[in-house]
């Protein structure tokens, strides 16, 4: 037997290997010492931790990693590589692929002077082919301009948006994420506002669509926090949640992706049950004060029906009226939409509507079935809500439920008036009814609507308090729910404590209905 190890052959490639090797190693260091330093005494992350740290340990597949600015020496050596400021690939959340894409700021803050446009739009064309998640992590422009390019161009560009056909087209197809991590702008503003769930930092994050130098040549000196902060824009529906660290934007970001499929060709997944589905909170009894003018807490409602520890609201600071997130019912999961009678009674205002419209149409592309918890007494009403142009934001968001082909079960609460209490399903479709014996409905309410009606018979009574006060005792009896039940025109009353075991048996109806595919309309931010 021959003792002597094989001989091992000098690798003809070995140059070229080591050449990789060094420009994997420029790339590495991103804009250098001094910039990564800067990124960390400001408290942020750099993209390459803030990847791995977002993906499953050791799961990340750079593409392009060595695209960027080179220099070379007399011989044509290389001397240096400046990375191209954006880094993406692919990689897996919870053990599922996906496709993340983030802006290095240490590189000329993200803007288009470092930017390799090709490498923006190959990461949005390879999630929608391989029909995968999207996360975007935006710092900066997001590879947009820069005073500066007409410098390093010698001309100034016609404004143009390269492959943001694709941006439009994974809106409708795969779940598109956006994590705003620092200040963003122009470009990469308009990138965090396409998602379907967008994160900010508080105090570190900023969005606007001009920074506060641009915004001060109008007159306007403010700090990033008062033109951009988390404050304004939870408010403005531009994002949907701010968050304490950059850790837990990356667990939002994965709690929102557990509710979805990968693209519209799957369906949500789900999760294996460990809720008692015959559950009955007697608290349910008591949640609903006899006093109309009381208000009283929803969250507890909707905590209370849903699995445990379950429900994910998202966008709690805008159009407030409206309560809207996933949850799990059952194992599986579902769109909720809760009234919250705190804000405006219920009532619908304009932001409330947008609100309303965009969730529908999620739900709707991503094959969830809807539950509604109604609390809702109609439009606001008055001049402001009529110059916000409460009516037509209004039937946009009917328009929205009626064109949904996803399962619908609406729980009526307390309030269902006018044009905006009916839309509660699509009326055109199947949809599962139940009320409470709180439970009060009309084209208007009673209150303000007496008046009005019978004017002419309080008016020309002795006693107008006294008159007034017989017919609205008159009219309450009238419009108890049971008499409505009388004449079907409501399906079911049921007591609240059996509201739960109803969900469940609804979300496993709705189960074998869901339909994998796009749906007939296009989803747009």
């Amino acid at each position: 037997m021959n003792a002597n190890p094989p001989e091992t052959k000098p690798n003809p490639w070995q140059p070229e290997l080591d050449e990789l090797a060094q420009r994997e190693a420029f790339a590495e260091k991103l804009g250098g010492e001094m910039r990564v330093k800067r990124q960390h005494d400001g408290g942020r992350y750099t993209i390459r931790e803030r990847i791995d740290l977002m993906l499953d340990k050791g799961t990340f597949h750079e593409v392009g990693k060595i695209a960027g600015m080179a220099t070379y020496d007399g011989k044509n050596d290389l001397e240096e590589l400046v990375p191209s400021n954006f880094v993406f690939g692919r990689g897996k959340v919870d053990g599922r692929p996906v496709v993340i894409g983030g802006d290095d700021f240490t590189v000329r803050g993200g803007s288009a002077d470092a930017t390799i446009k090709e490498k923006h739009q190959l990461c949005e064309r390879m999630a929608n082919e391989l029909q995968l998640p999207l996360i975007r992590v935006v710092e900066g422009s997001g590879g947009g301009g820069s005073v500066k390019t007409i410098e390093t161009t010698g001309r100034a560009n016609v404004p143009g948006v390269g492959g943001w056909e694709m941006v439009v087209a994974n809106m409708g197809m795969v779940p598109r994420v956006g994590l705003g991590l620092g200040s963003v702008a122009g470009l990469g503003a308009a990138h965090l506002a396409a998602t379907h769930y967008a994160v900010m930092v508080k105090e570190k994050s900023a969005l606007f669509v001009a920074g506060p130098p641009v915004v001060e040549w109008t007159g306007q000196k403010l700090t990033k926090e008062e033109l951009g902060g988390t404050k304004i824009h939870l408010r403005s529906g531009a994002i949907d949640h701010a968050v304490d660290t950059e850790e837990e934007a990356f667990e939002a970001a994965r709690k929102f992706l557990s509710y979805l499929p990968s693209s519209v060709h799957g369906l949500p997944p789900r999760v294996e049950p460990t809720d008692d589905p015959d559950r009955c909170d007697e608290k349910l009894v008591h949640a609903i004060p006899r006093d109309i003018r009381k208000a009283y807490k929803m969250r507890p409602i909707v905590e209370t029906l849903v699995d445990e520890g379950s429900f994910f609201e998202i966008g709690r600071y805008y159009g407030r009226s409206c309560i809207t997130g996933f949850a799990r019912i059952d194992g599986w999961p579902v769109a909720i939409m809760a009234s919250d009678p705190m804000f405006f009674g219920g009532g619908w205002t304009s932001e409330t509507c947008q609100k309303v419209e965009k969730f529908c149409d999620m739900a709707e592309t991503f094959h969830l079935p809807m539950v509604y918890l109604l609390d809702c007494p109609g439009f606001l009403i008055g001049k402001q809500a009529e110059e916000t142009g409460v009516i037509k934001q209004g039937v946009r968001a009917m328009t929205a439920m009626w064109q949904t082909t996803i399962p619908w079960c609406t729980v009526i609460i307390r309030n269902s008036f006018g044009v905006a209490g009916a839309a509660h399903k699509n009326g055109g479709r199947l949809a599962l009814r139940y009320a409470w014996p709180s439970g009060r409905w009309g084209s208007l309410p009673l209150e303000g609507g007496i008046e009005a009606a019978y004017r002419a018979d309080i008016e020309g009574a002795d006693d107008p308090v006294a008159k007034k006060e017989e017919i609205e005792a008159r009219l309450n009896k009238l419009r108890s729910p049971f008499r409505s039940a009388e004449a079907f025109w409501i399906e079911e009353i049921i007591d609240p404590r059996k509201t739960r075991p109803l969900l469940v048996e609804f979300a496993n109806l709705a189960a074998p209905l869901r339909t994998p595919g796009p749906s007939a309309f296009h989803m747009r931010p």
